[in-house]
């Protein structure tokens, strides 16, 4: 079946506005929200397994690419957490089913928490799965793992150009996207989100270690934690079984609800 037409949704305004695809699900609520990765796009294979495990249960599902990403506006150098979260926001306040569960991966994840805490005394969202979540990034994933010549080239020229796994081309980090991270950084504090959290994490990420991720269940206040723990599993646990284990804990959330 030929998949829907991306709609478009205009955020911020002035020289800060770009057009923000979105593709969405009707159906009942709780509703679901993919928030992707660091230059991924909504058409990968997680993204793509939500809206068909959405469909088999008549589910709303709504995922999206972020400015600079995929089939949205805007450049990726301009990139930041801040425009990221504010598109993620404003995709979640005019397409998703409440009560919502989020769905990120990688920097997905880090989102996600920004914006279910943000959102906590609201009860708008019902739940989050988080696909190896790269909480605090910008610093303890990225700045943190530099040398000391990769910084002072960042401060000089602005911007760095990092090998990817994932692409042919490097990717571009910008001085702005550092320096942005900063003000949404969670560090050592408690994270309260106020509804049930299940992380999937691959013990042999190279992007995020999954003592990054045992540090964060430490640091959630919830009660409803759950982490889990693949052994082979790398940072993109896109292969049948990490997809079946995407989908037990989507699923192990609406139980909750």
């Amino acid at each position: 079946m030929k998949e829907a037409a991306a709609e478009r949704l205009t955020v911020g305004s002035g020289a800060a506005s770009r057009e923000i695809a979105v593709l969405r699900r009707d159906g009942v609520s709780p509703g679901l929200l993919w928030l992707g990765g660091f230059r991924s796009d909504m058409t990968g294979a997680k993204a793509t397994a939500v809206d068909a495990f959405a469909a088999g249960r008549g589910l709303a599902a709504t995922r999206f690419d972020y400015s600079g990403h995929g089939a949205s506006g805007g450049r990726f150098a301009d990139g930041t957490i801040s425009r990221w979260l504010e598109e993620a926001r404003a995709v979640l306040d005019r397409f998703a089913a409440a009560p919502t569960i989020l769905i990120g991966s990688s920097m997905g994840g880090w989102i996600a928490l920004l914006l279910a805490e943000a959102l906590r005394s609201e009860g708008r969202i019902g739940g989050l799965v988080l696909i190896a979540p790269a909480v605090d990034m910008t610093r303890a994933l990225m700045w943190a793992r530099w040398d000391e010549a990769r910084r002072n080239e960042l401060l000089t020229a602005g911007f760095v150009r990092e090998p990817s796994a994932y692409a042919e081309e490097p990717t571009l980090i910008s001085r702005q996207l550092i320096d942005d991270g900063d003000r949404h950084l969670f560090g050592d504090r408690l994270i309260e989100v106020g509804c049930p959290v299940h992380v999937l994490q691959g013990m042999v990420d190279a992007e995020v270690p999954w003592l990054h991720a045992e540090r964060l269940v430490s640091q959630l206040a919830s009660d409803d934690v759950v982490l889990t723990l693949v052994k082979d599993g790398d940072h993109r646990l896109s292969r049948p079984e990490d997809i079946a284990r995407l989908e037990a804990a989507i699923a192990g959330c609406l139980a909750s609800g």
